[in-house]
């Protein structure tokens, strides 16, 4: 266990500052267990009185009649389990026909009676919506602006993985108003659980050594980072498919690199939970707009719009620097797998001869013979292929992907590099211990090639590799097949460089 407050900032300052402030991150990534710690620290404090509440359950109810109500009584219930003073007189005589005042009116009529003043954790609050989302923030709006004169709660969280700049979109159309008293406007600040350090993946690793005495081979801590990029539930995710599925709870083996490579792998393929909820945003609109340029390489200009916020909130892209990418390598080999199920399902019921032995030559892979079979099949299906898609622009490189993958069928990896604004996907195959680099671009001019070469040799310097391909879609069209299937060869220095027209 770490410590979750070390995570995201001095919290205790908002709150004795008597400030109502918003907590966002991604799923799963600690939110709820730095909630009850910090109601656990400050009861215990002695200064306030802190209530946790869950709004999971208001998912849904958007009619205020309704939903104002529910929250008065989850608030009821969640101060019943406590040593608060009153506890049982909350909303006991509460006059739900006013939906419009009736939670600000129970929470300062049981403030009056408390000793020191109340602080509220509304954990889920981006489950509300509409109506009832408007109402519970105006109704905190008008109680924060009259605690001079009746006892209100001095400081309060929402909490959820949107900022509340988010809440708006699920408000109304941008053509309504909410008037010039915004309820939104009681937030002070806006902070966000930040994911693990490396440091911190050794120190929770070296927990389970202290406790189980198990030991970690070098680099285990390493892969583990540099796979999750400390997202808190794939780091422990990994730790609990290697001590509980692979090794059954035997702590006498040294965990390994390759037990890690192993655990990952069947994360991805299992689809827990935690990566299927994310990868369900998928189908979104406003995530396709975001996700679909990272993938192709595009530039993503605007990132201070609504859809490239909310994204990055969910925790599906990561910025560092200029550069743009999926959140983790493991993020960006689900997102890969998951917008190409049905393709590779339909590839592997249906055309049985693209297997690896067939391109098998001297124990290396005959990268020429297969994307000549690529392209064979590119010319055939892609018209119906393209449209079977959600990300139109970028079936061609998910068509290749799902093609790569029904050849090499669990004898060998693809490891992908997608990073906004490289004007293209860099991606290699993992095979015997070998890497055959492949930079898929799209055709965006005369200089394309040109261009294409260079970054694919510089691709190729990086992986210390001397052959790989270059592969361009041309999507032109009145560019007939017979123009835009080749495959040429080219030679720079000591490096060989396939390049093949699609």
């Amino acid at each position: 266990m770490l410590d979750a407050v070390e995570r995201v900032g001095n919290l205790g300052q908002f709150i004795d500052f008597g400030q109502y402030f918003v907590i966002h991150a991604a799923r799963q990534s600690g939110k709820t267990t730095l909630l009850q710690d910090m109601t656990s620290r400050l009861n215990s404090g002695g200064k306030y009185y802190a209530l946790y509440c869950s709004l999971e359950g208001l998912q849904g109810i958007t009619d205020v009649e309704k939903g104002i109500p529910q929250i008065v009584k989850i608030i009821r219930n969640c101060l019943l389990y406590t040593q608060f003073p009153h506890n049982t007189e909350f909303a006991a005589d509460a006059d739900f026909s006013d939906s419009s005042d009736v939670l600000r009116m129970e929470i300062s009529k049981y403030c009056n009676k408390l000793d020191k003043p109340l602080i509220i954790f509304f954990d889920e609050a981006d489950c509300l919506s509409e109506q009832t989302l408007i109402t519970f923030l105006r109704q905190l709006r008008n109680g924060y602006n009259s605690r001079g004169t009746a006892p209100f709660i001095h400081s309060l969280a929402l909490v959820g993985m949107r900022n509340i700049r988010d809440f708006k979109a699920k408000v109304r159309p941008d053509s309504q108003t909410l008037g010039s008293a915004s309820p939104f406007n009681i937030v002070a600040a806006s902070v966000t659980l930040r994911n693990f350090t490396q440091e911190e993946v050794s120190m929770l690793y070296r927990q389970h050594t202290d406790d189980k005495g198990q030991q970690f081979e070098n680099g285990v801590v390493e892969t583990v980072f540099e796979q999750t990029q400390g997202q808190p539930w794939l780091v422990n995710a990994i730790a609990r498919e290697i001590t509980f599925n692979q090794l059954n709870l035997d702590y006498s083996p040294t965990i390994t690199v390759e037990m890690v490579d192993t655990a990952i792998q069947t994360i991805i393929k299992r689809r827990d939970t935690h990566i299927d909820s994310l990868l369900e945003r998928l189908k979104e609109e406003r995530v396709k707009k975001i996700i679909e340029p990272v993938m192709l390489g595009e530039f993503v200009d605007d990132r201070n719009n609504d859809d490239f916020l909310y994204v990055r909130d969910l925790g599906l892209i990561s910025e560092k620097g200029n550069q743009l990418a999926p959140a983790n390598p493991i993020y960006a080999e689900v997102i890969a797998r998951t917008l190409n199920y049905s393709s590779q399902m339909s590839l592997q019921e249906t055309y049985t001869t693209y297997q690896m032995p067939r391109y098998l030559k001297n124990g290396k892979i005959d990268m020429e013979f297969l994307m000549s079979d690529f392209q064979e099949f590119w010319r055939e299906n892609s018209d119906i292929w393209v449209e079977k898609y959600f990300y139109k622009e970028a079936a061609p490189h998910l068509i290749l992907m799902a093609f790569l993958q029904r050849v090499i069928n669990g004898g060998g990896k693809i490891i992908r590099e997608m990073a906004a604004g490289r004007k293209r996907l860099d991606l290699y195959i993992l095979y015997e211990g070998q890497k055959y680099p492949i930079e898929i671009k799209l055709w965006n001019g005369e200089k394309v090639l040109e261009r294409g070469i260079a970054q694919t040799s510089e691709y190729m310097d990086m992986l210390g590799c001397n052959e790989g391909t270059l592969a361009i879609f041309d999507r032109r069209p009145k560019r007939s097949w017979s123009k835009k299937l080749y495959i040429k060869h080219k030679d720079i220095d000591d490096k060989k460089i396939m390049i093949v027209g699609l």
